[in-house]
């Protein structure tokens, strides 16, 4: 792997927030995440901040030295994941303007306010994916111990084209030597991976561009996600080597079939069009009226998403992403987004759904083996919902507590 960022050199002598891992037995209804599996009277057991047990109440082995915590029939599940989100944006006000003019320290108060709503919405991990290099320190500060954080997978400033898509927040490059050098200077501040804007309305990148990016990115080892909306520039990022496409969009019958085989997934962000078409809750965040009725129509016109959908039949790999911090989108907002994946139709079902924020998301960010399900071996990484997901997603507006490796966070 890369040179370590500097932080990593720095002796920790005492983090400022701890929490112990807490050995337990967890009694409830559990979603393990593994297909379709749920046991209405099941349990976890949890020694030393891993599962060491899941099953049936009825088969747990007696053990007076263990504590147990029973929930009253709430629901266990693995910690959710947001693959697409952006910490230092607060979803209320305007993505330019704060991109251009809050200050470092107030990006860092924003992302330490959204991690502790996503901590108590139930997110264990976010792949945060830029405001600038925001997110660089936030995952110092995280792994320091000076403020409690989900999981971060961390992209460093997203790299466009001179003047592409979203300049006003980026790492504006132009000629391959300058996009070599914009992954470089990622992998120097500890990203853990590499995202591209590829397109807007018109393709962006030079082809020459477009290869030393994706190339730079895989000599350091890392993967590189792109952000793609329509078929000609999925097909084209794809073509050139990126392991994951962002939000999706059109899509040809051959461009699903180079996805395939290239084993490439989507993460699909519908909570923009799905927030700002409610007009109740787009008012109260000043989205102007005739916003409000172009997402309305966007939202009733389900034919704009038949190529996500005929990919995900196919067998894409979808997985949950909400570009929180985009306006209307706060951080803890995760039942409409996925609702609308079962409603579109990227997910067949509500269990396939979780999945999407649970098993595939582990799988998308190369934590399969750690993370995702609930299974012997892995990492206790769980919370309790009061209520049933798999039959009422909007139960998981009620998260009543989110664990990360045995310890409390929520």
């Amino acid at each position: 792997m890369p040179e370590p960022a500097a932080w990593h050199y720095t002796k920790i002598i005492k983090p400022m927030f701890e929490a112990e891992a807490i050995d337990q037995r967890v009694l409830g209804r559990v979603i393990t995440a593994r297909g379709d599996e749920v046991i209405e009277e099941g349990y976890i057991e949890i020694k030393g901040g891993k599962i060491v047990a899941v099953g049936a109440a009825a088969d747990a082995v007696a053990d007076d030295k263990i504590a147990v915590l029973d929930t009253g029939g709430k629901t266990i599940m693995p910690g959710m994941m947001n693959s697409h989100a952006h910490l230092s944006w607060d979803g209320i006000h305007e993505l330019s303007f704060q991109s251009m003019y809050d200050s470092p320290e107030i990006r860092a108060y924003k992302a330490a306010g959204n991690m502790m709503k996503s901590l108590r919405a139930g997110i264990t991990l976010v792949r945060d994916l830029g405001v600038h290099n925001a997110n660089l320190f936030t995952k110092q500060a995280v792994a320091q111990g000076i403020l409690p954080g989900p999981r971060l997978l961390v992209s460093g400033e997203s790299i466009i084209q001179t003047g592409g898509h979203t300049y006003w927040v980026c790492r504006e490059a132009s000629g391959a030597d300058e996009m070599r050098r914009a992954v470089r200077d990622q992998v120097k501040g500890g990203a853990d991976l590499i995202k591209i804007m590829a397109c807007h309305d018109t393709l962006e990148f030079t082809d020459a561009e477009l290869e030393a990016v994706i190339d730079e990115a895989h000599r350091n080892r890392l993967p590189i996600t792109a952000h793609a909306t329509y078929d000609s520039c999925i097909r084209r990022v794809v073509e050139f080597g990126v392991d994951c496409v962002e939000h999706g969009g059109s899509m040809s019958e051959e461009t699903i079939a180079l996805l395939l085989d290239k084993k490439v997934p989507i993460v699909t962000t519908f909570s923009a069009l799905v927030m700002q078409a409610n007009a109740e809750i787009a008012r109260r965040f000043a989205i102007p009226e005739w916003k409000i009725a172009e997402r309305q129509k966007a939202v009733g016109d389900k034919s704009r998403f038949d190529g996500l959908v005929r990919a995900a039949k196919a067998g894409v790999p979808i997985v949950f992403g909400t570009d929180a911090g985009s306006p209307a989108v706060e951080h803890d907002s995760i039942a409409p987004e996925l609702d609308f994946m079962v409603e579109v139709g990227v997910c067949p079902d509500r269990l396939d759904a979780i999945r999407a924020i649970t098993a595939r998301a582990a799988k998308l960010n190369g934590l399969e083996d750690r993370l995702g399900t609930l299974e012997a071996g892995k990492e206790a990484d769980f919370i309790i919902v009061d209520g049933k997901p798999d039959q009422d997603l909007f139960a998981l507006e009620r998260v009543a507590m989110t664990f990360i490796a045995g310890k409390r966070m929520h």
